[in-house]
């Protein structure tokens, strides 16, 4: 479909509607998920410089070959079956990194799955890590009804979070407005407000942060749905996550008035997540505190929370460089190493992301190795 074409199948929606307008969320899941026009549900490339943006996993194949250690010494030390489920696996790089290196350095076999709404991604990953090497479901509901029991292992998402739909909510005066998308006169999306509902209100009181006048924000309803699937599934094991995102305080921070959905077309950043809809793909910063306080509630315990390059060099990341020099930049062993430093960096895109990892229901908890260990040390 063209982009016009992909515009006037939103505009049909939104009119068909009994108040001719939608919420965020609604748009969003419209414009991202939707089996006909979604972003995410097209053939066409998403990730990488042919696509709208990158994901650490896309770096180099170190990121997941350095997780699969990690992942190792977290399933056997609590003596669970070696099992990974990660969501949302993008083109499969994590997963085939990840499953390589496993391969290379234990005897035991893994049993890997991928949920992925994406068939263009999904096709991705088959193409990339063989039909045989790991498991493939649409969504969890479909894997639960294969599995016929709860989980035990591992939850891993990585830039999952970001992507779900949220509704968006501004302050005027004393009152909370939710934002809605509807079309003007001229077929233009445009934005409308309507007094906020108790629901939103109620998740702000809980977890947000207390706005300014004029602020808008977003509210990820979503996020503590899909939260509670994933614990009612899980019922023994760990729950990493990596995403990014602000804490309460840095929410009240004058430049995150304006919040923080925004698009992403051909690597350049759209304020507007109205314009190409269909096109690009659009995504918020999680609330990071809120996260950490739901997953608490549900009875998850603390192991870590922690910038990404940092967690990178406590998992041992610094032991997969390369020591000889090499003359030739173009080479494996140039490539990697460029990479690791990219990715420990301070200032790369790693130091823009949080790592949460929690346990249910496991013995060790703080006492793991790697929390306490000197990242520096190879």
């Amino acid at each position: 479909m063209g982009e016009i074409i992909l515009k006037e199948y939103v505009i049909a929606t939104i009119q068909s509607t009994e108040k001719k307008m939608i919420t965020y969320a609604e748009y969003i899941n419209l414009v991202l998920y939707d089996t006909s026009i979604g972003y995410y549900m097209k053939d066409q490339k998403k990730l990488g410089k042919d696509g709208d943006f990158y994901t650490s996993s896309g770096v180099h194949e170190v990121f997941g070959r350095a997780f699969a250690h990690f992942f190792i010494d977290l399933l056997e030390k609590e003596s669970l079956p070696a099992k990974i489920c990660e969501f949302g696996g993008g083109d499969g790089r994590f997963a085939k990194a990840v499953l390589d290196e496993w391969d290379s350095i234990s005897d035991q076999s893994l049993e890997y799955v991928i949920i992925e709404t994406s068939p263009y991604h999904r096709n991705e990953q088959r193409k990339l890590i063989g039909d045989n090497r790991f498991y493939q479901f649409a969504s969890l509901e479909e894997f639960k009804d294969h599995a016929g029991k709860k989980f035990e292992g591992i939850i891993f998402s990585n830039e999952l979070l970001d992507a779900f739909p949220v509704h968006v909510v501004e302050k005027a005066g004393n009152n909370l407005f939710e934002v809605f998308v509807a079309v003007d006169d001229t077929g233009n999306l445009i934005e409308k407000r309507e007094k906020c509902s108790e629901k939103l209100e109620e998740w702000l009181i809980e977890y947000g942060p207390k706005l300014a006048d004029k602020q808008r924000i977003e509210v990820p309803i979503y996020m503590n749905s899909w939260l509670d699937s994933v614990n009612h599934f899980l019922e023994k094991g760990f729950l990493l996550t990596i995403d990014y995102g602000y804490t309460k305080e840095e929410w009240t921070f004058p430049q995150r008035y304006d919040g923080s959905l925004r698009g992403y077309y051909k690597h350049q950043m759209i304020k507007n997540p109205l314009e190409h809809p269909g096109e690009m793909d659009l995504t918020t910063h999680i609330h990071l505190d809120a996260y950490e306080e739901i997953v608490t509630k549900m009875g998850f315990e603390k192991i870590c929370e922690v910038k990404q390059n940092r967690f990178l060099l406590m998992i041992g990341m610094l032991k997969f460089l390369q020591e000889n020099y090499d003359p030739n930049p173009f080479s494996e062993r140039s490539k990697r190493n460029r990479a690791i430093q990219s990715l420990i960096s301070d200032t790369g895109m790693s130091a823009a992301f949080q790592v949460f990892l929690h346990g249910k229901k496991i013995e060790h908890g703080k006492s793991y190795k790697f929390l306490h260990e000197d990242p520096y040390k190879i």
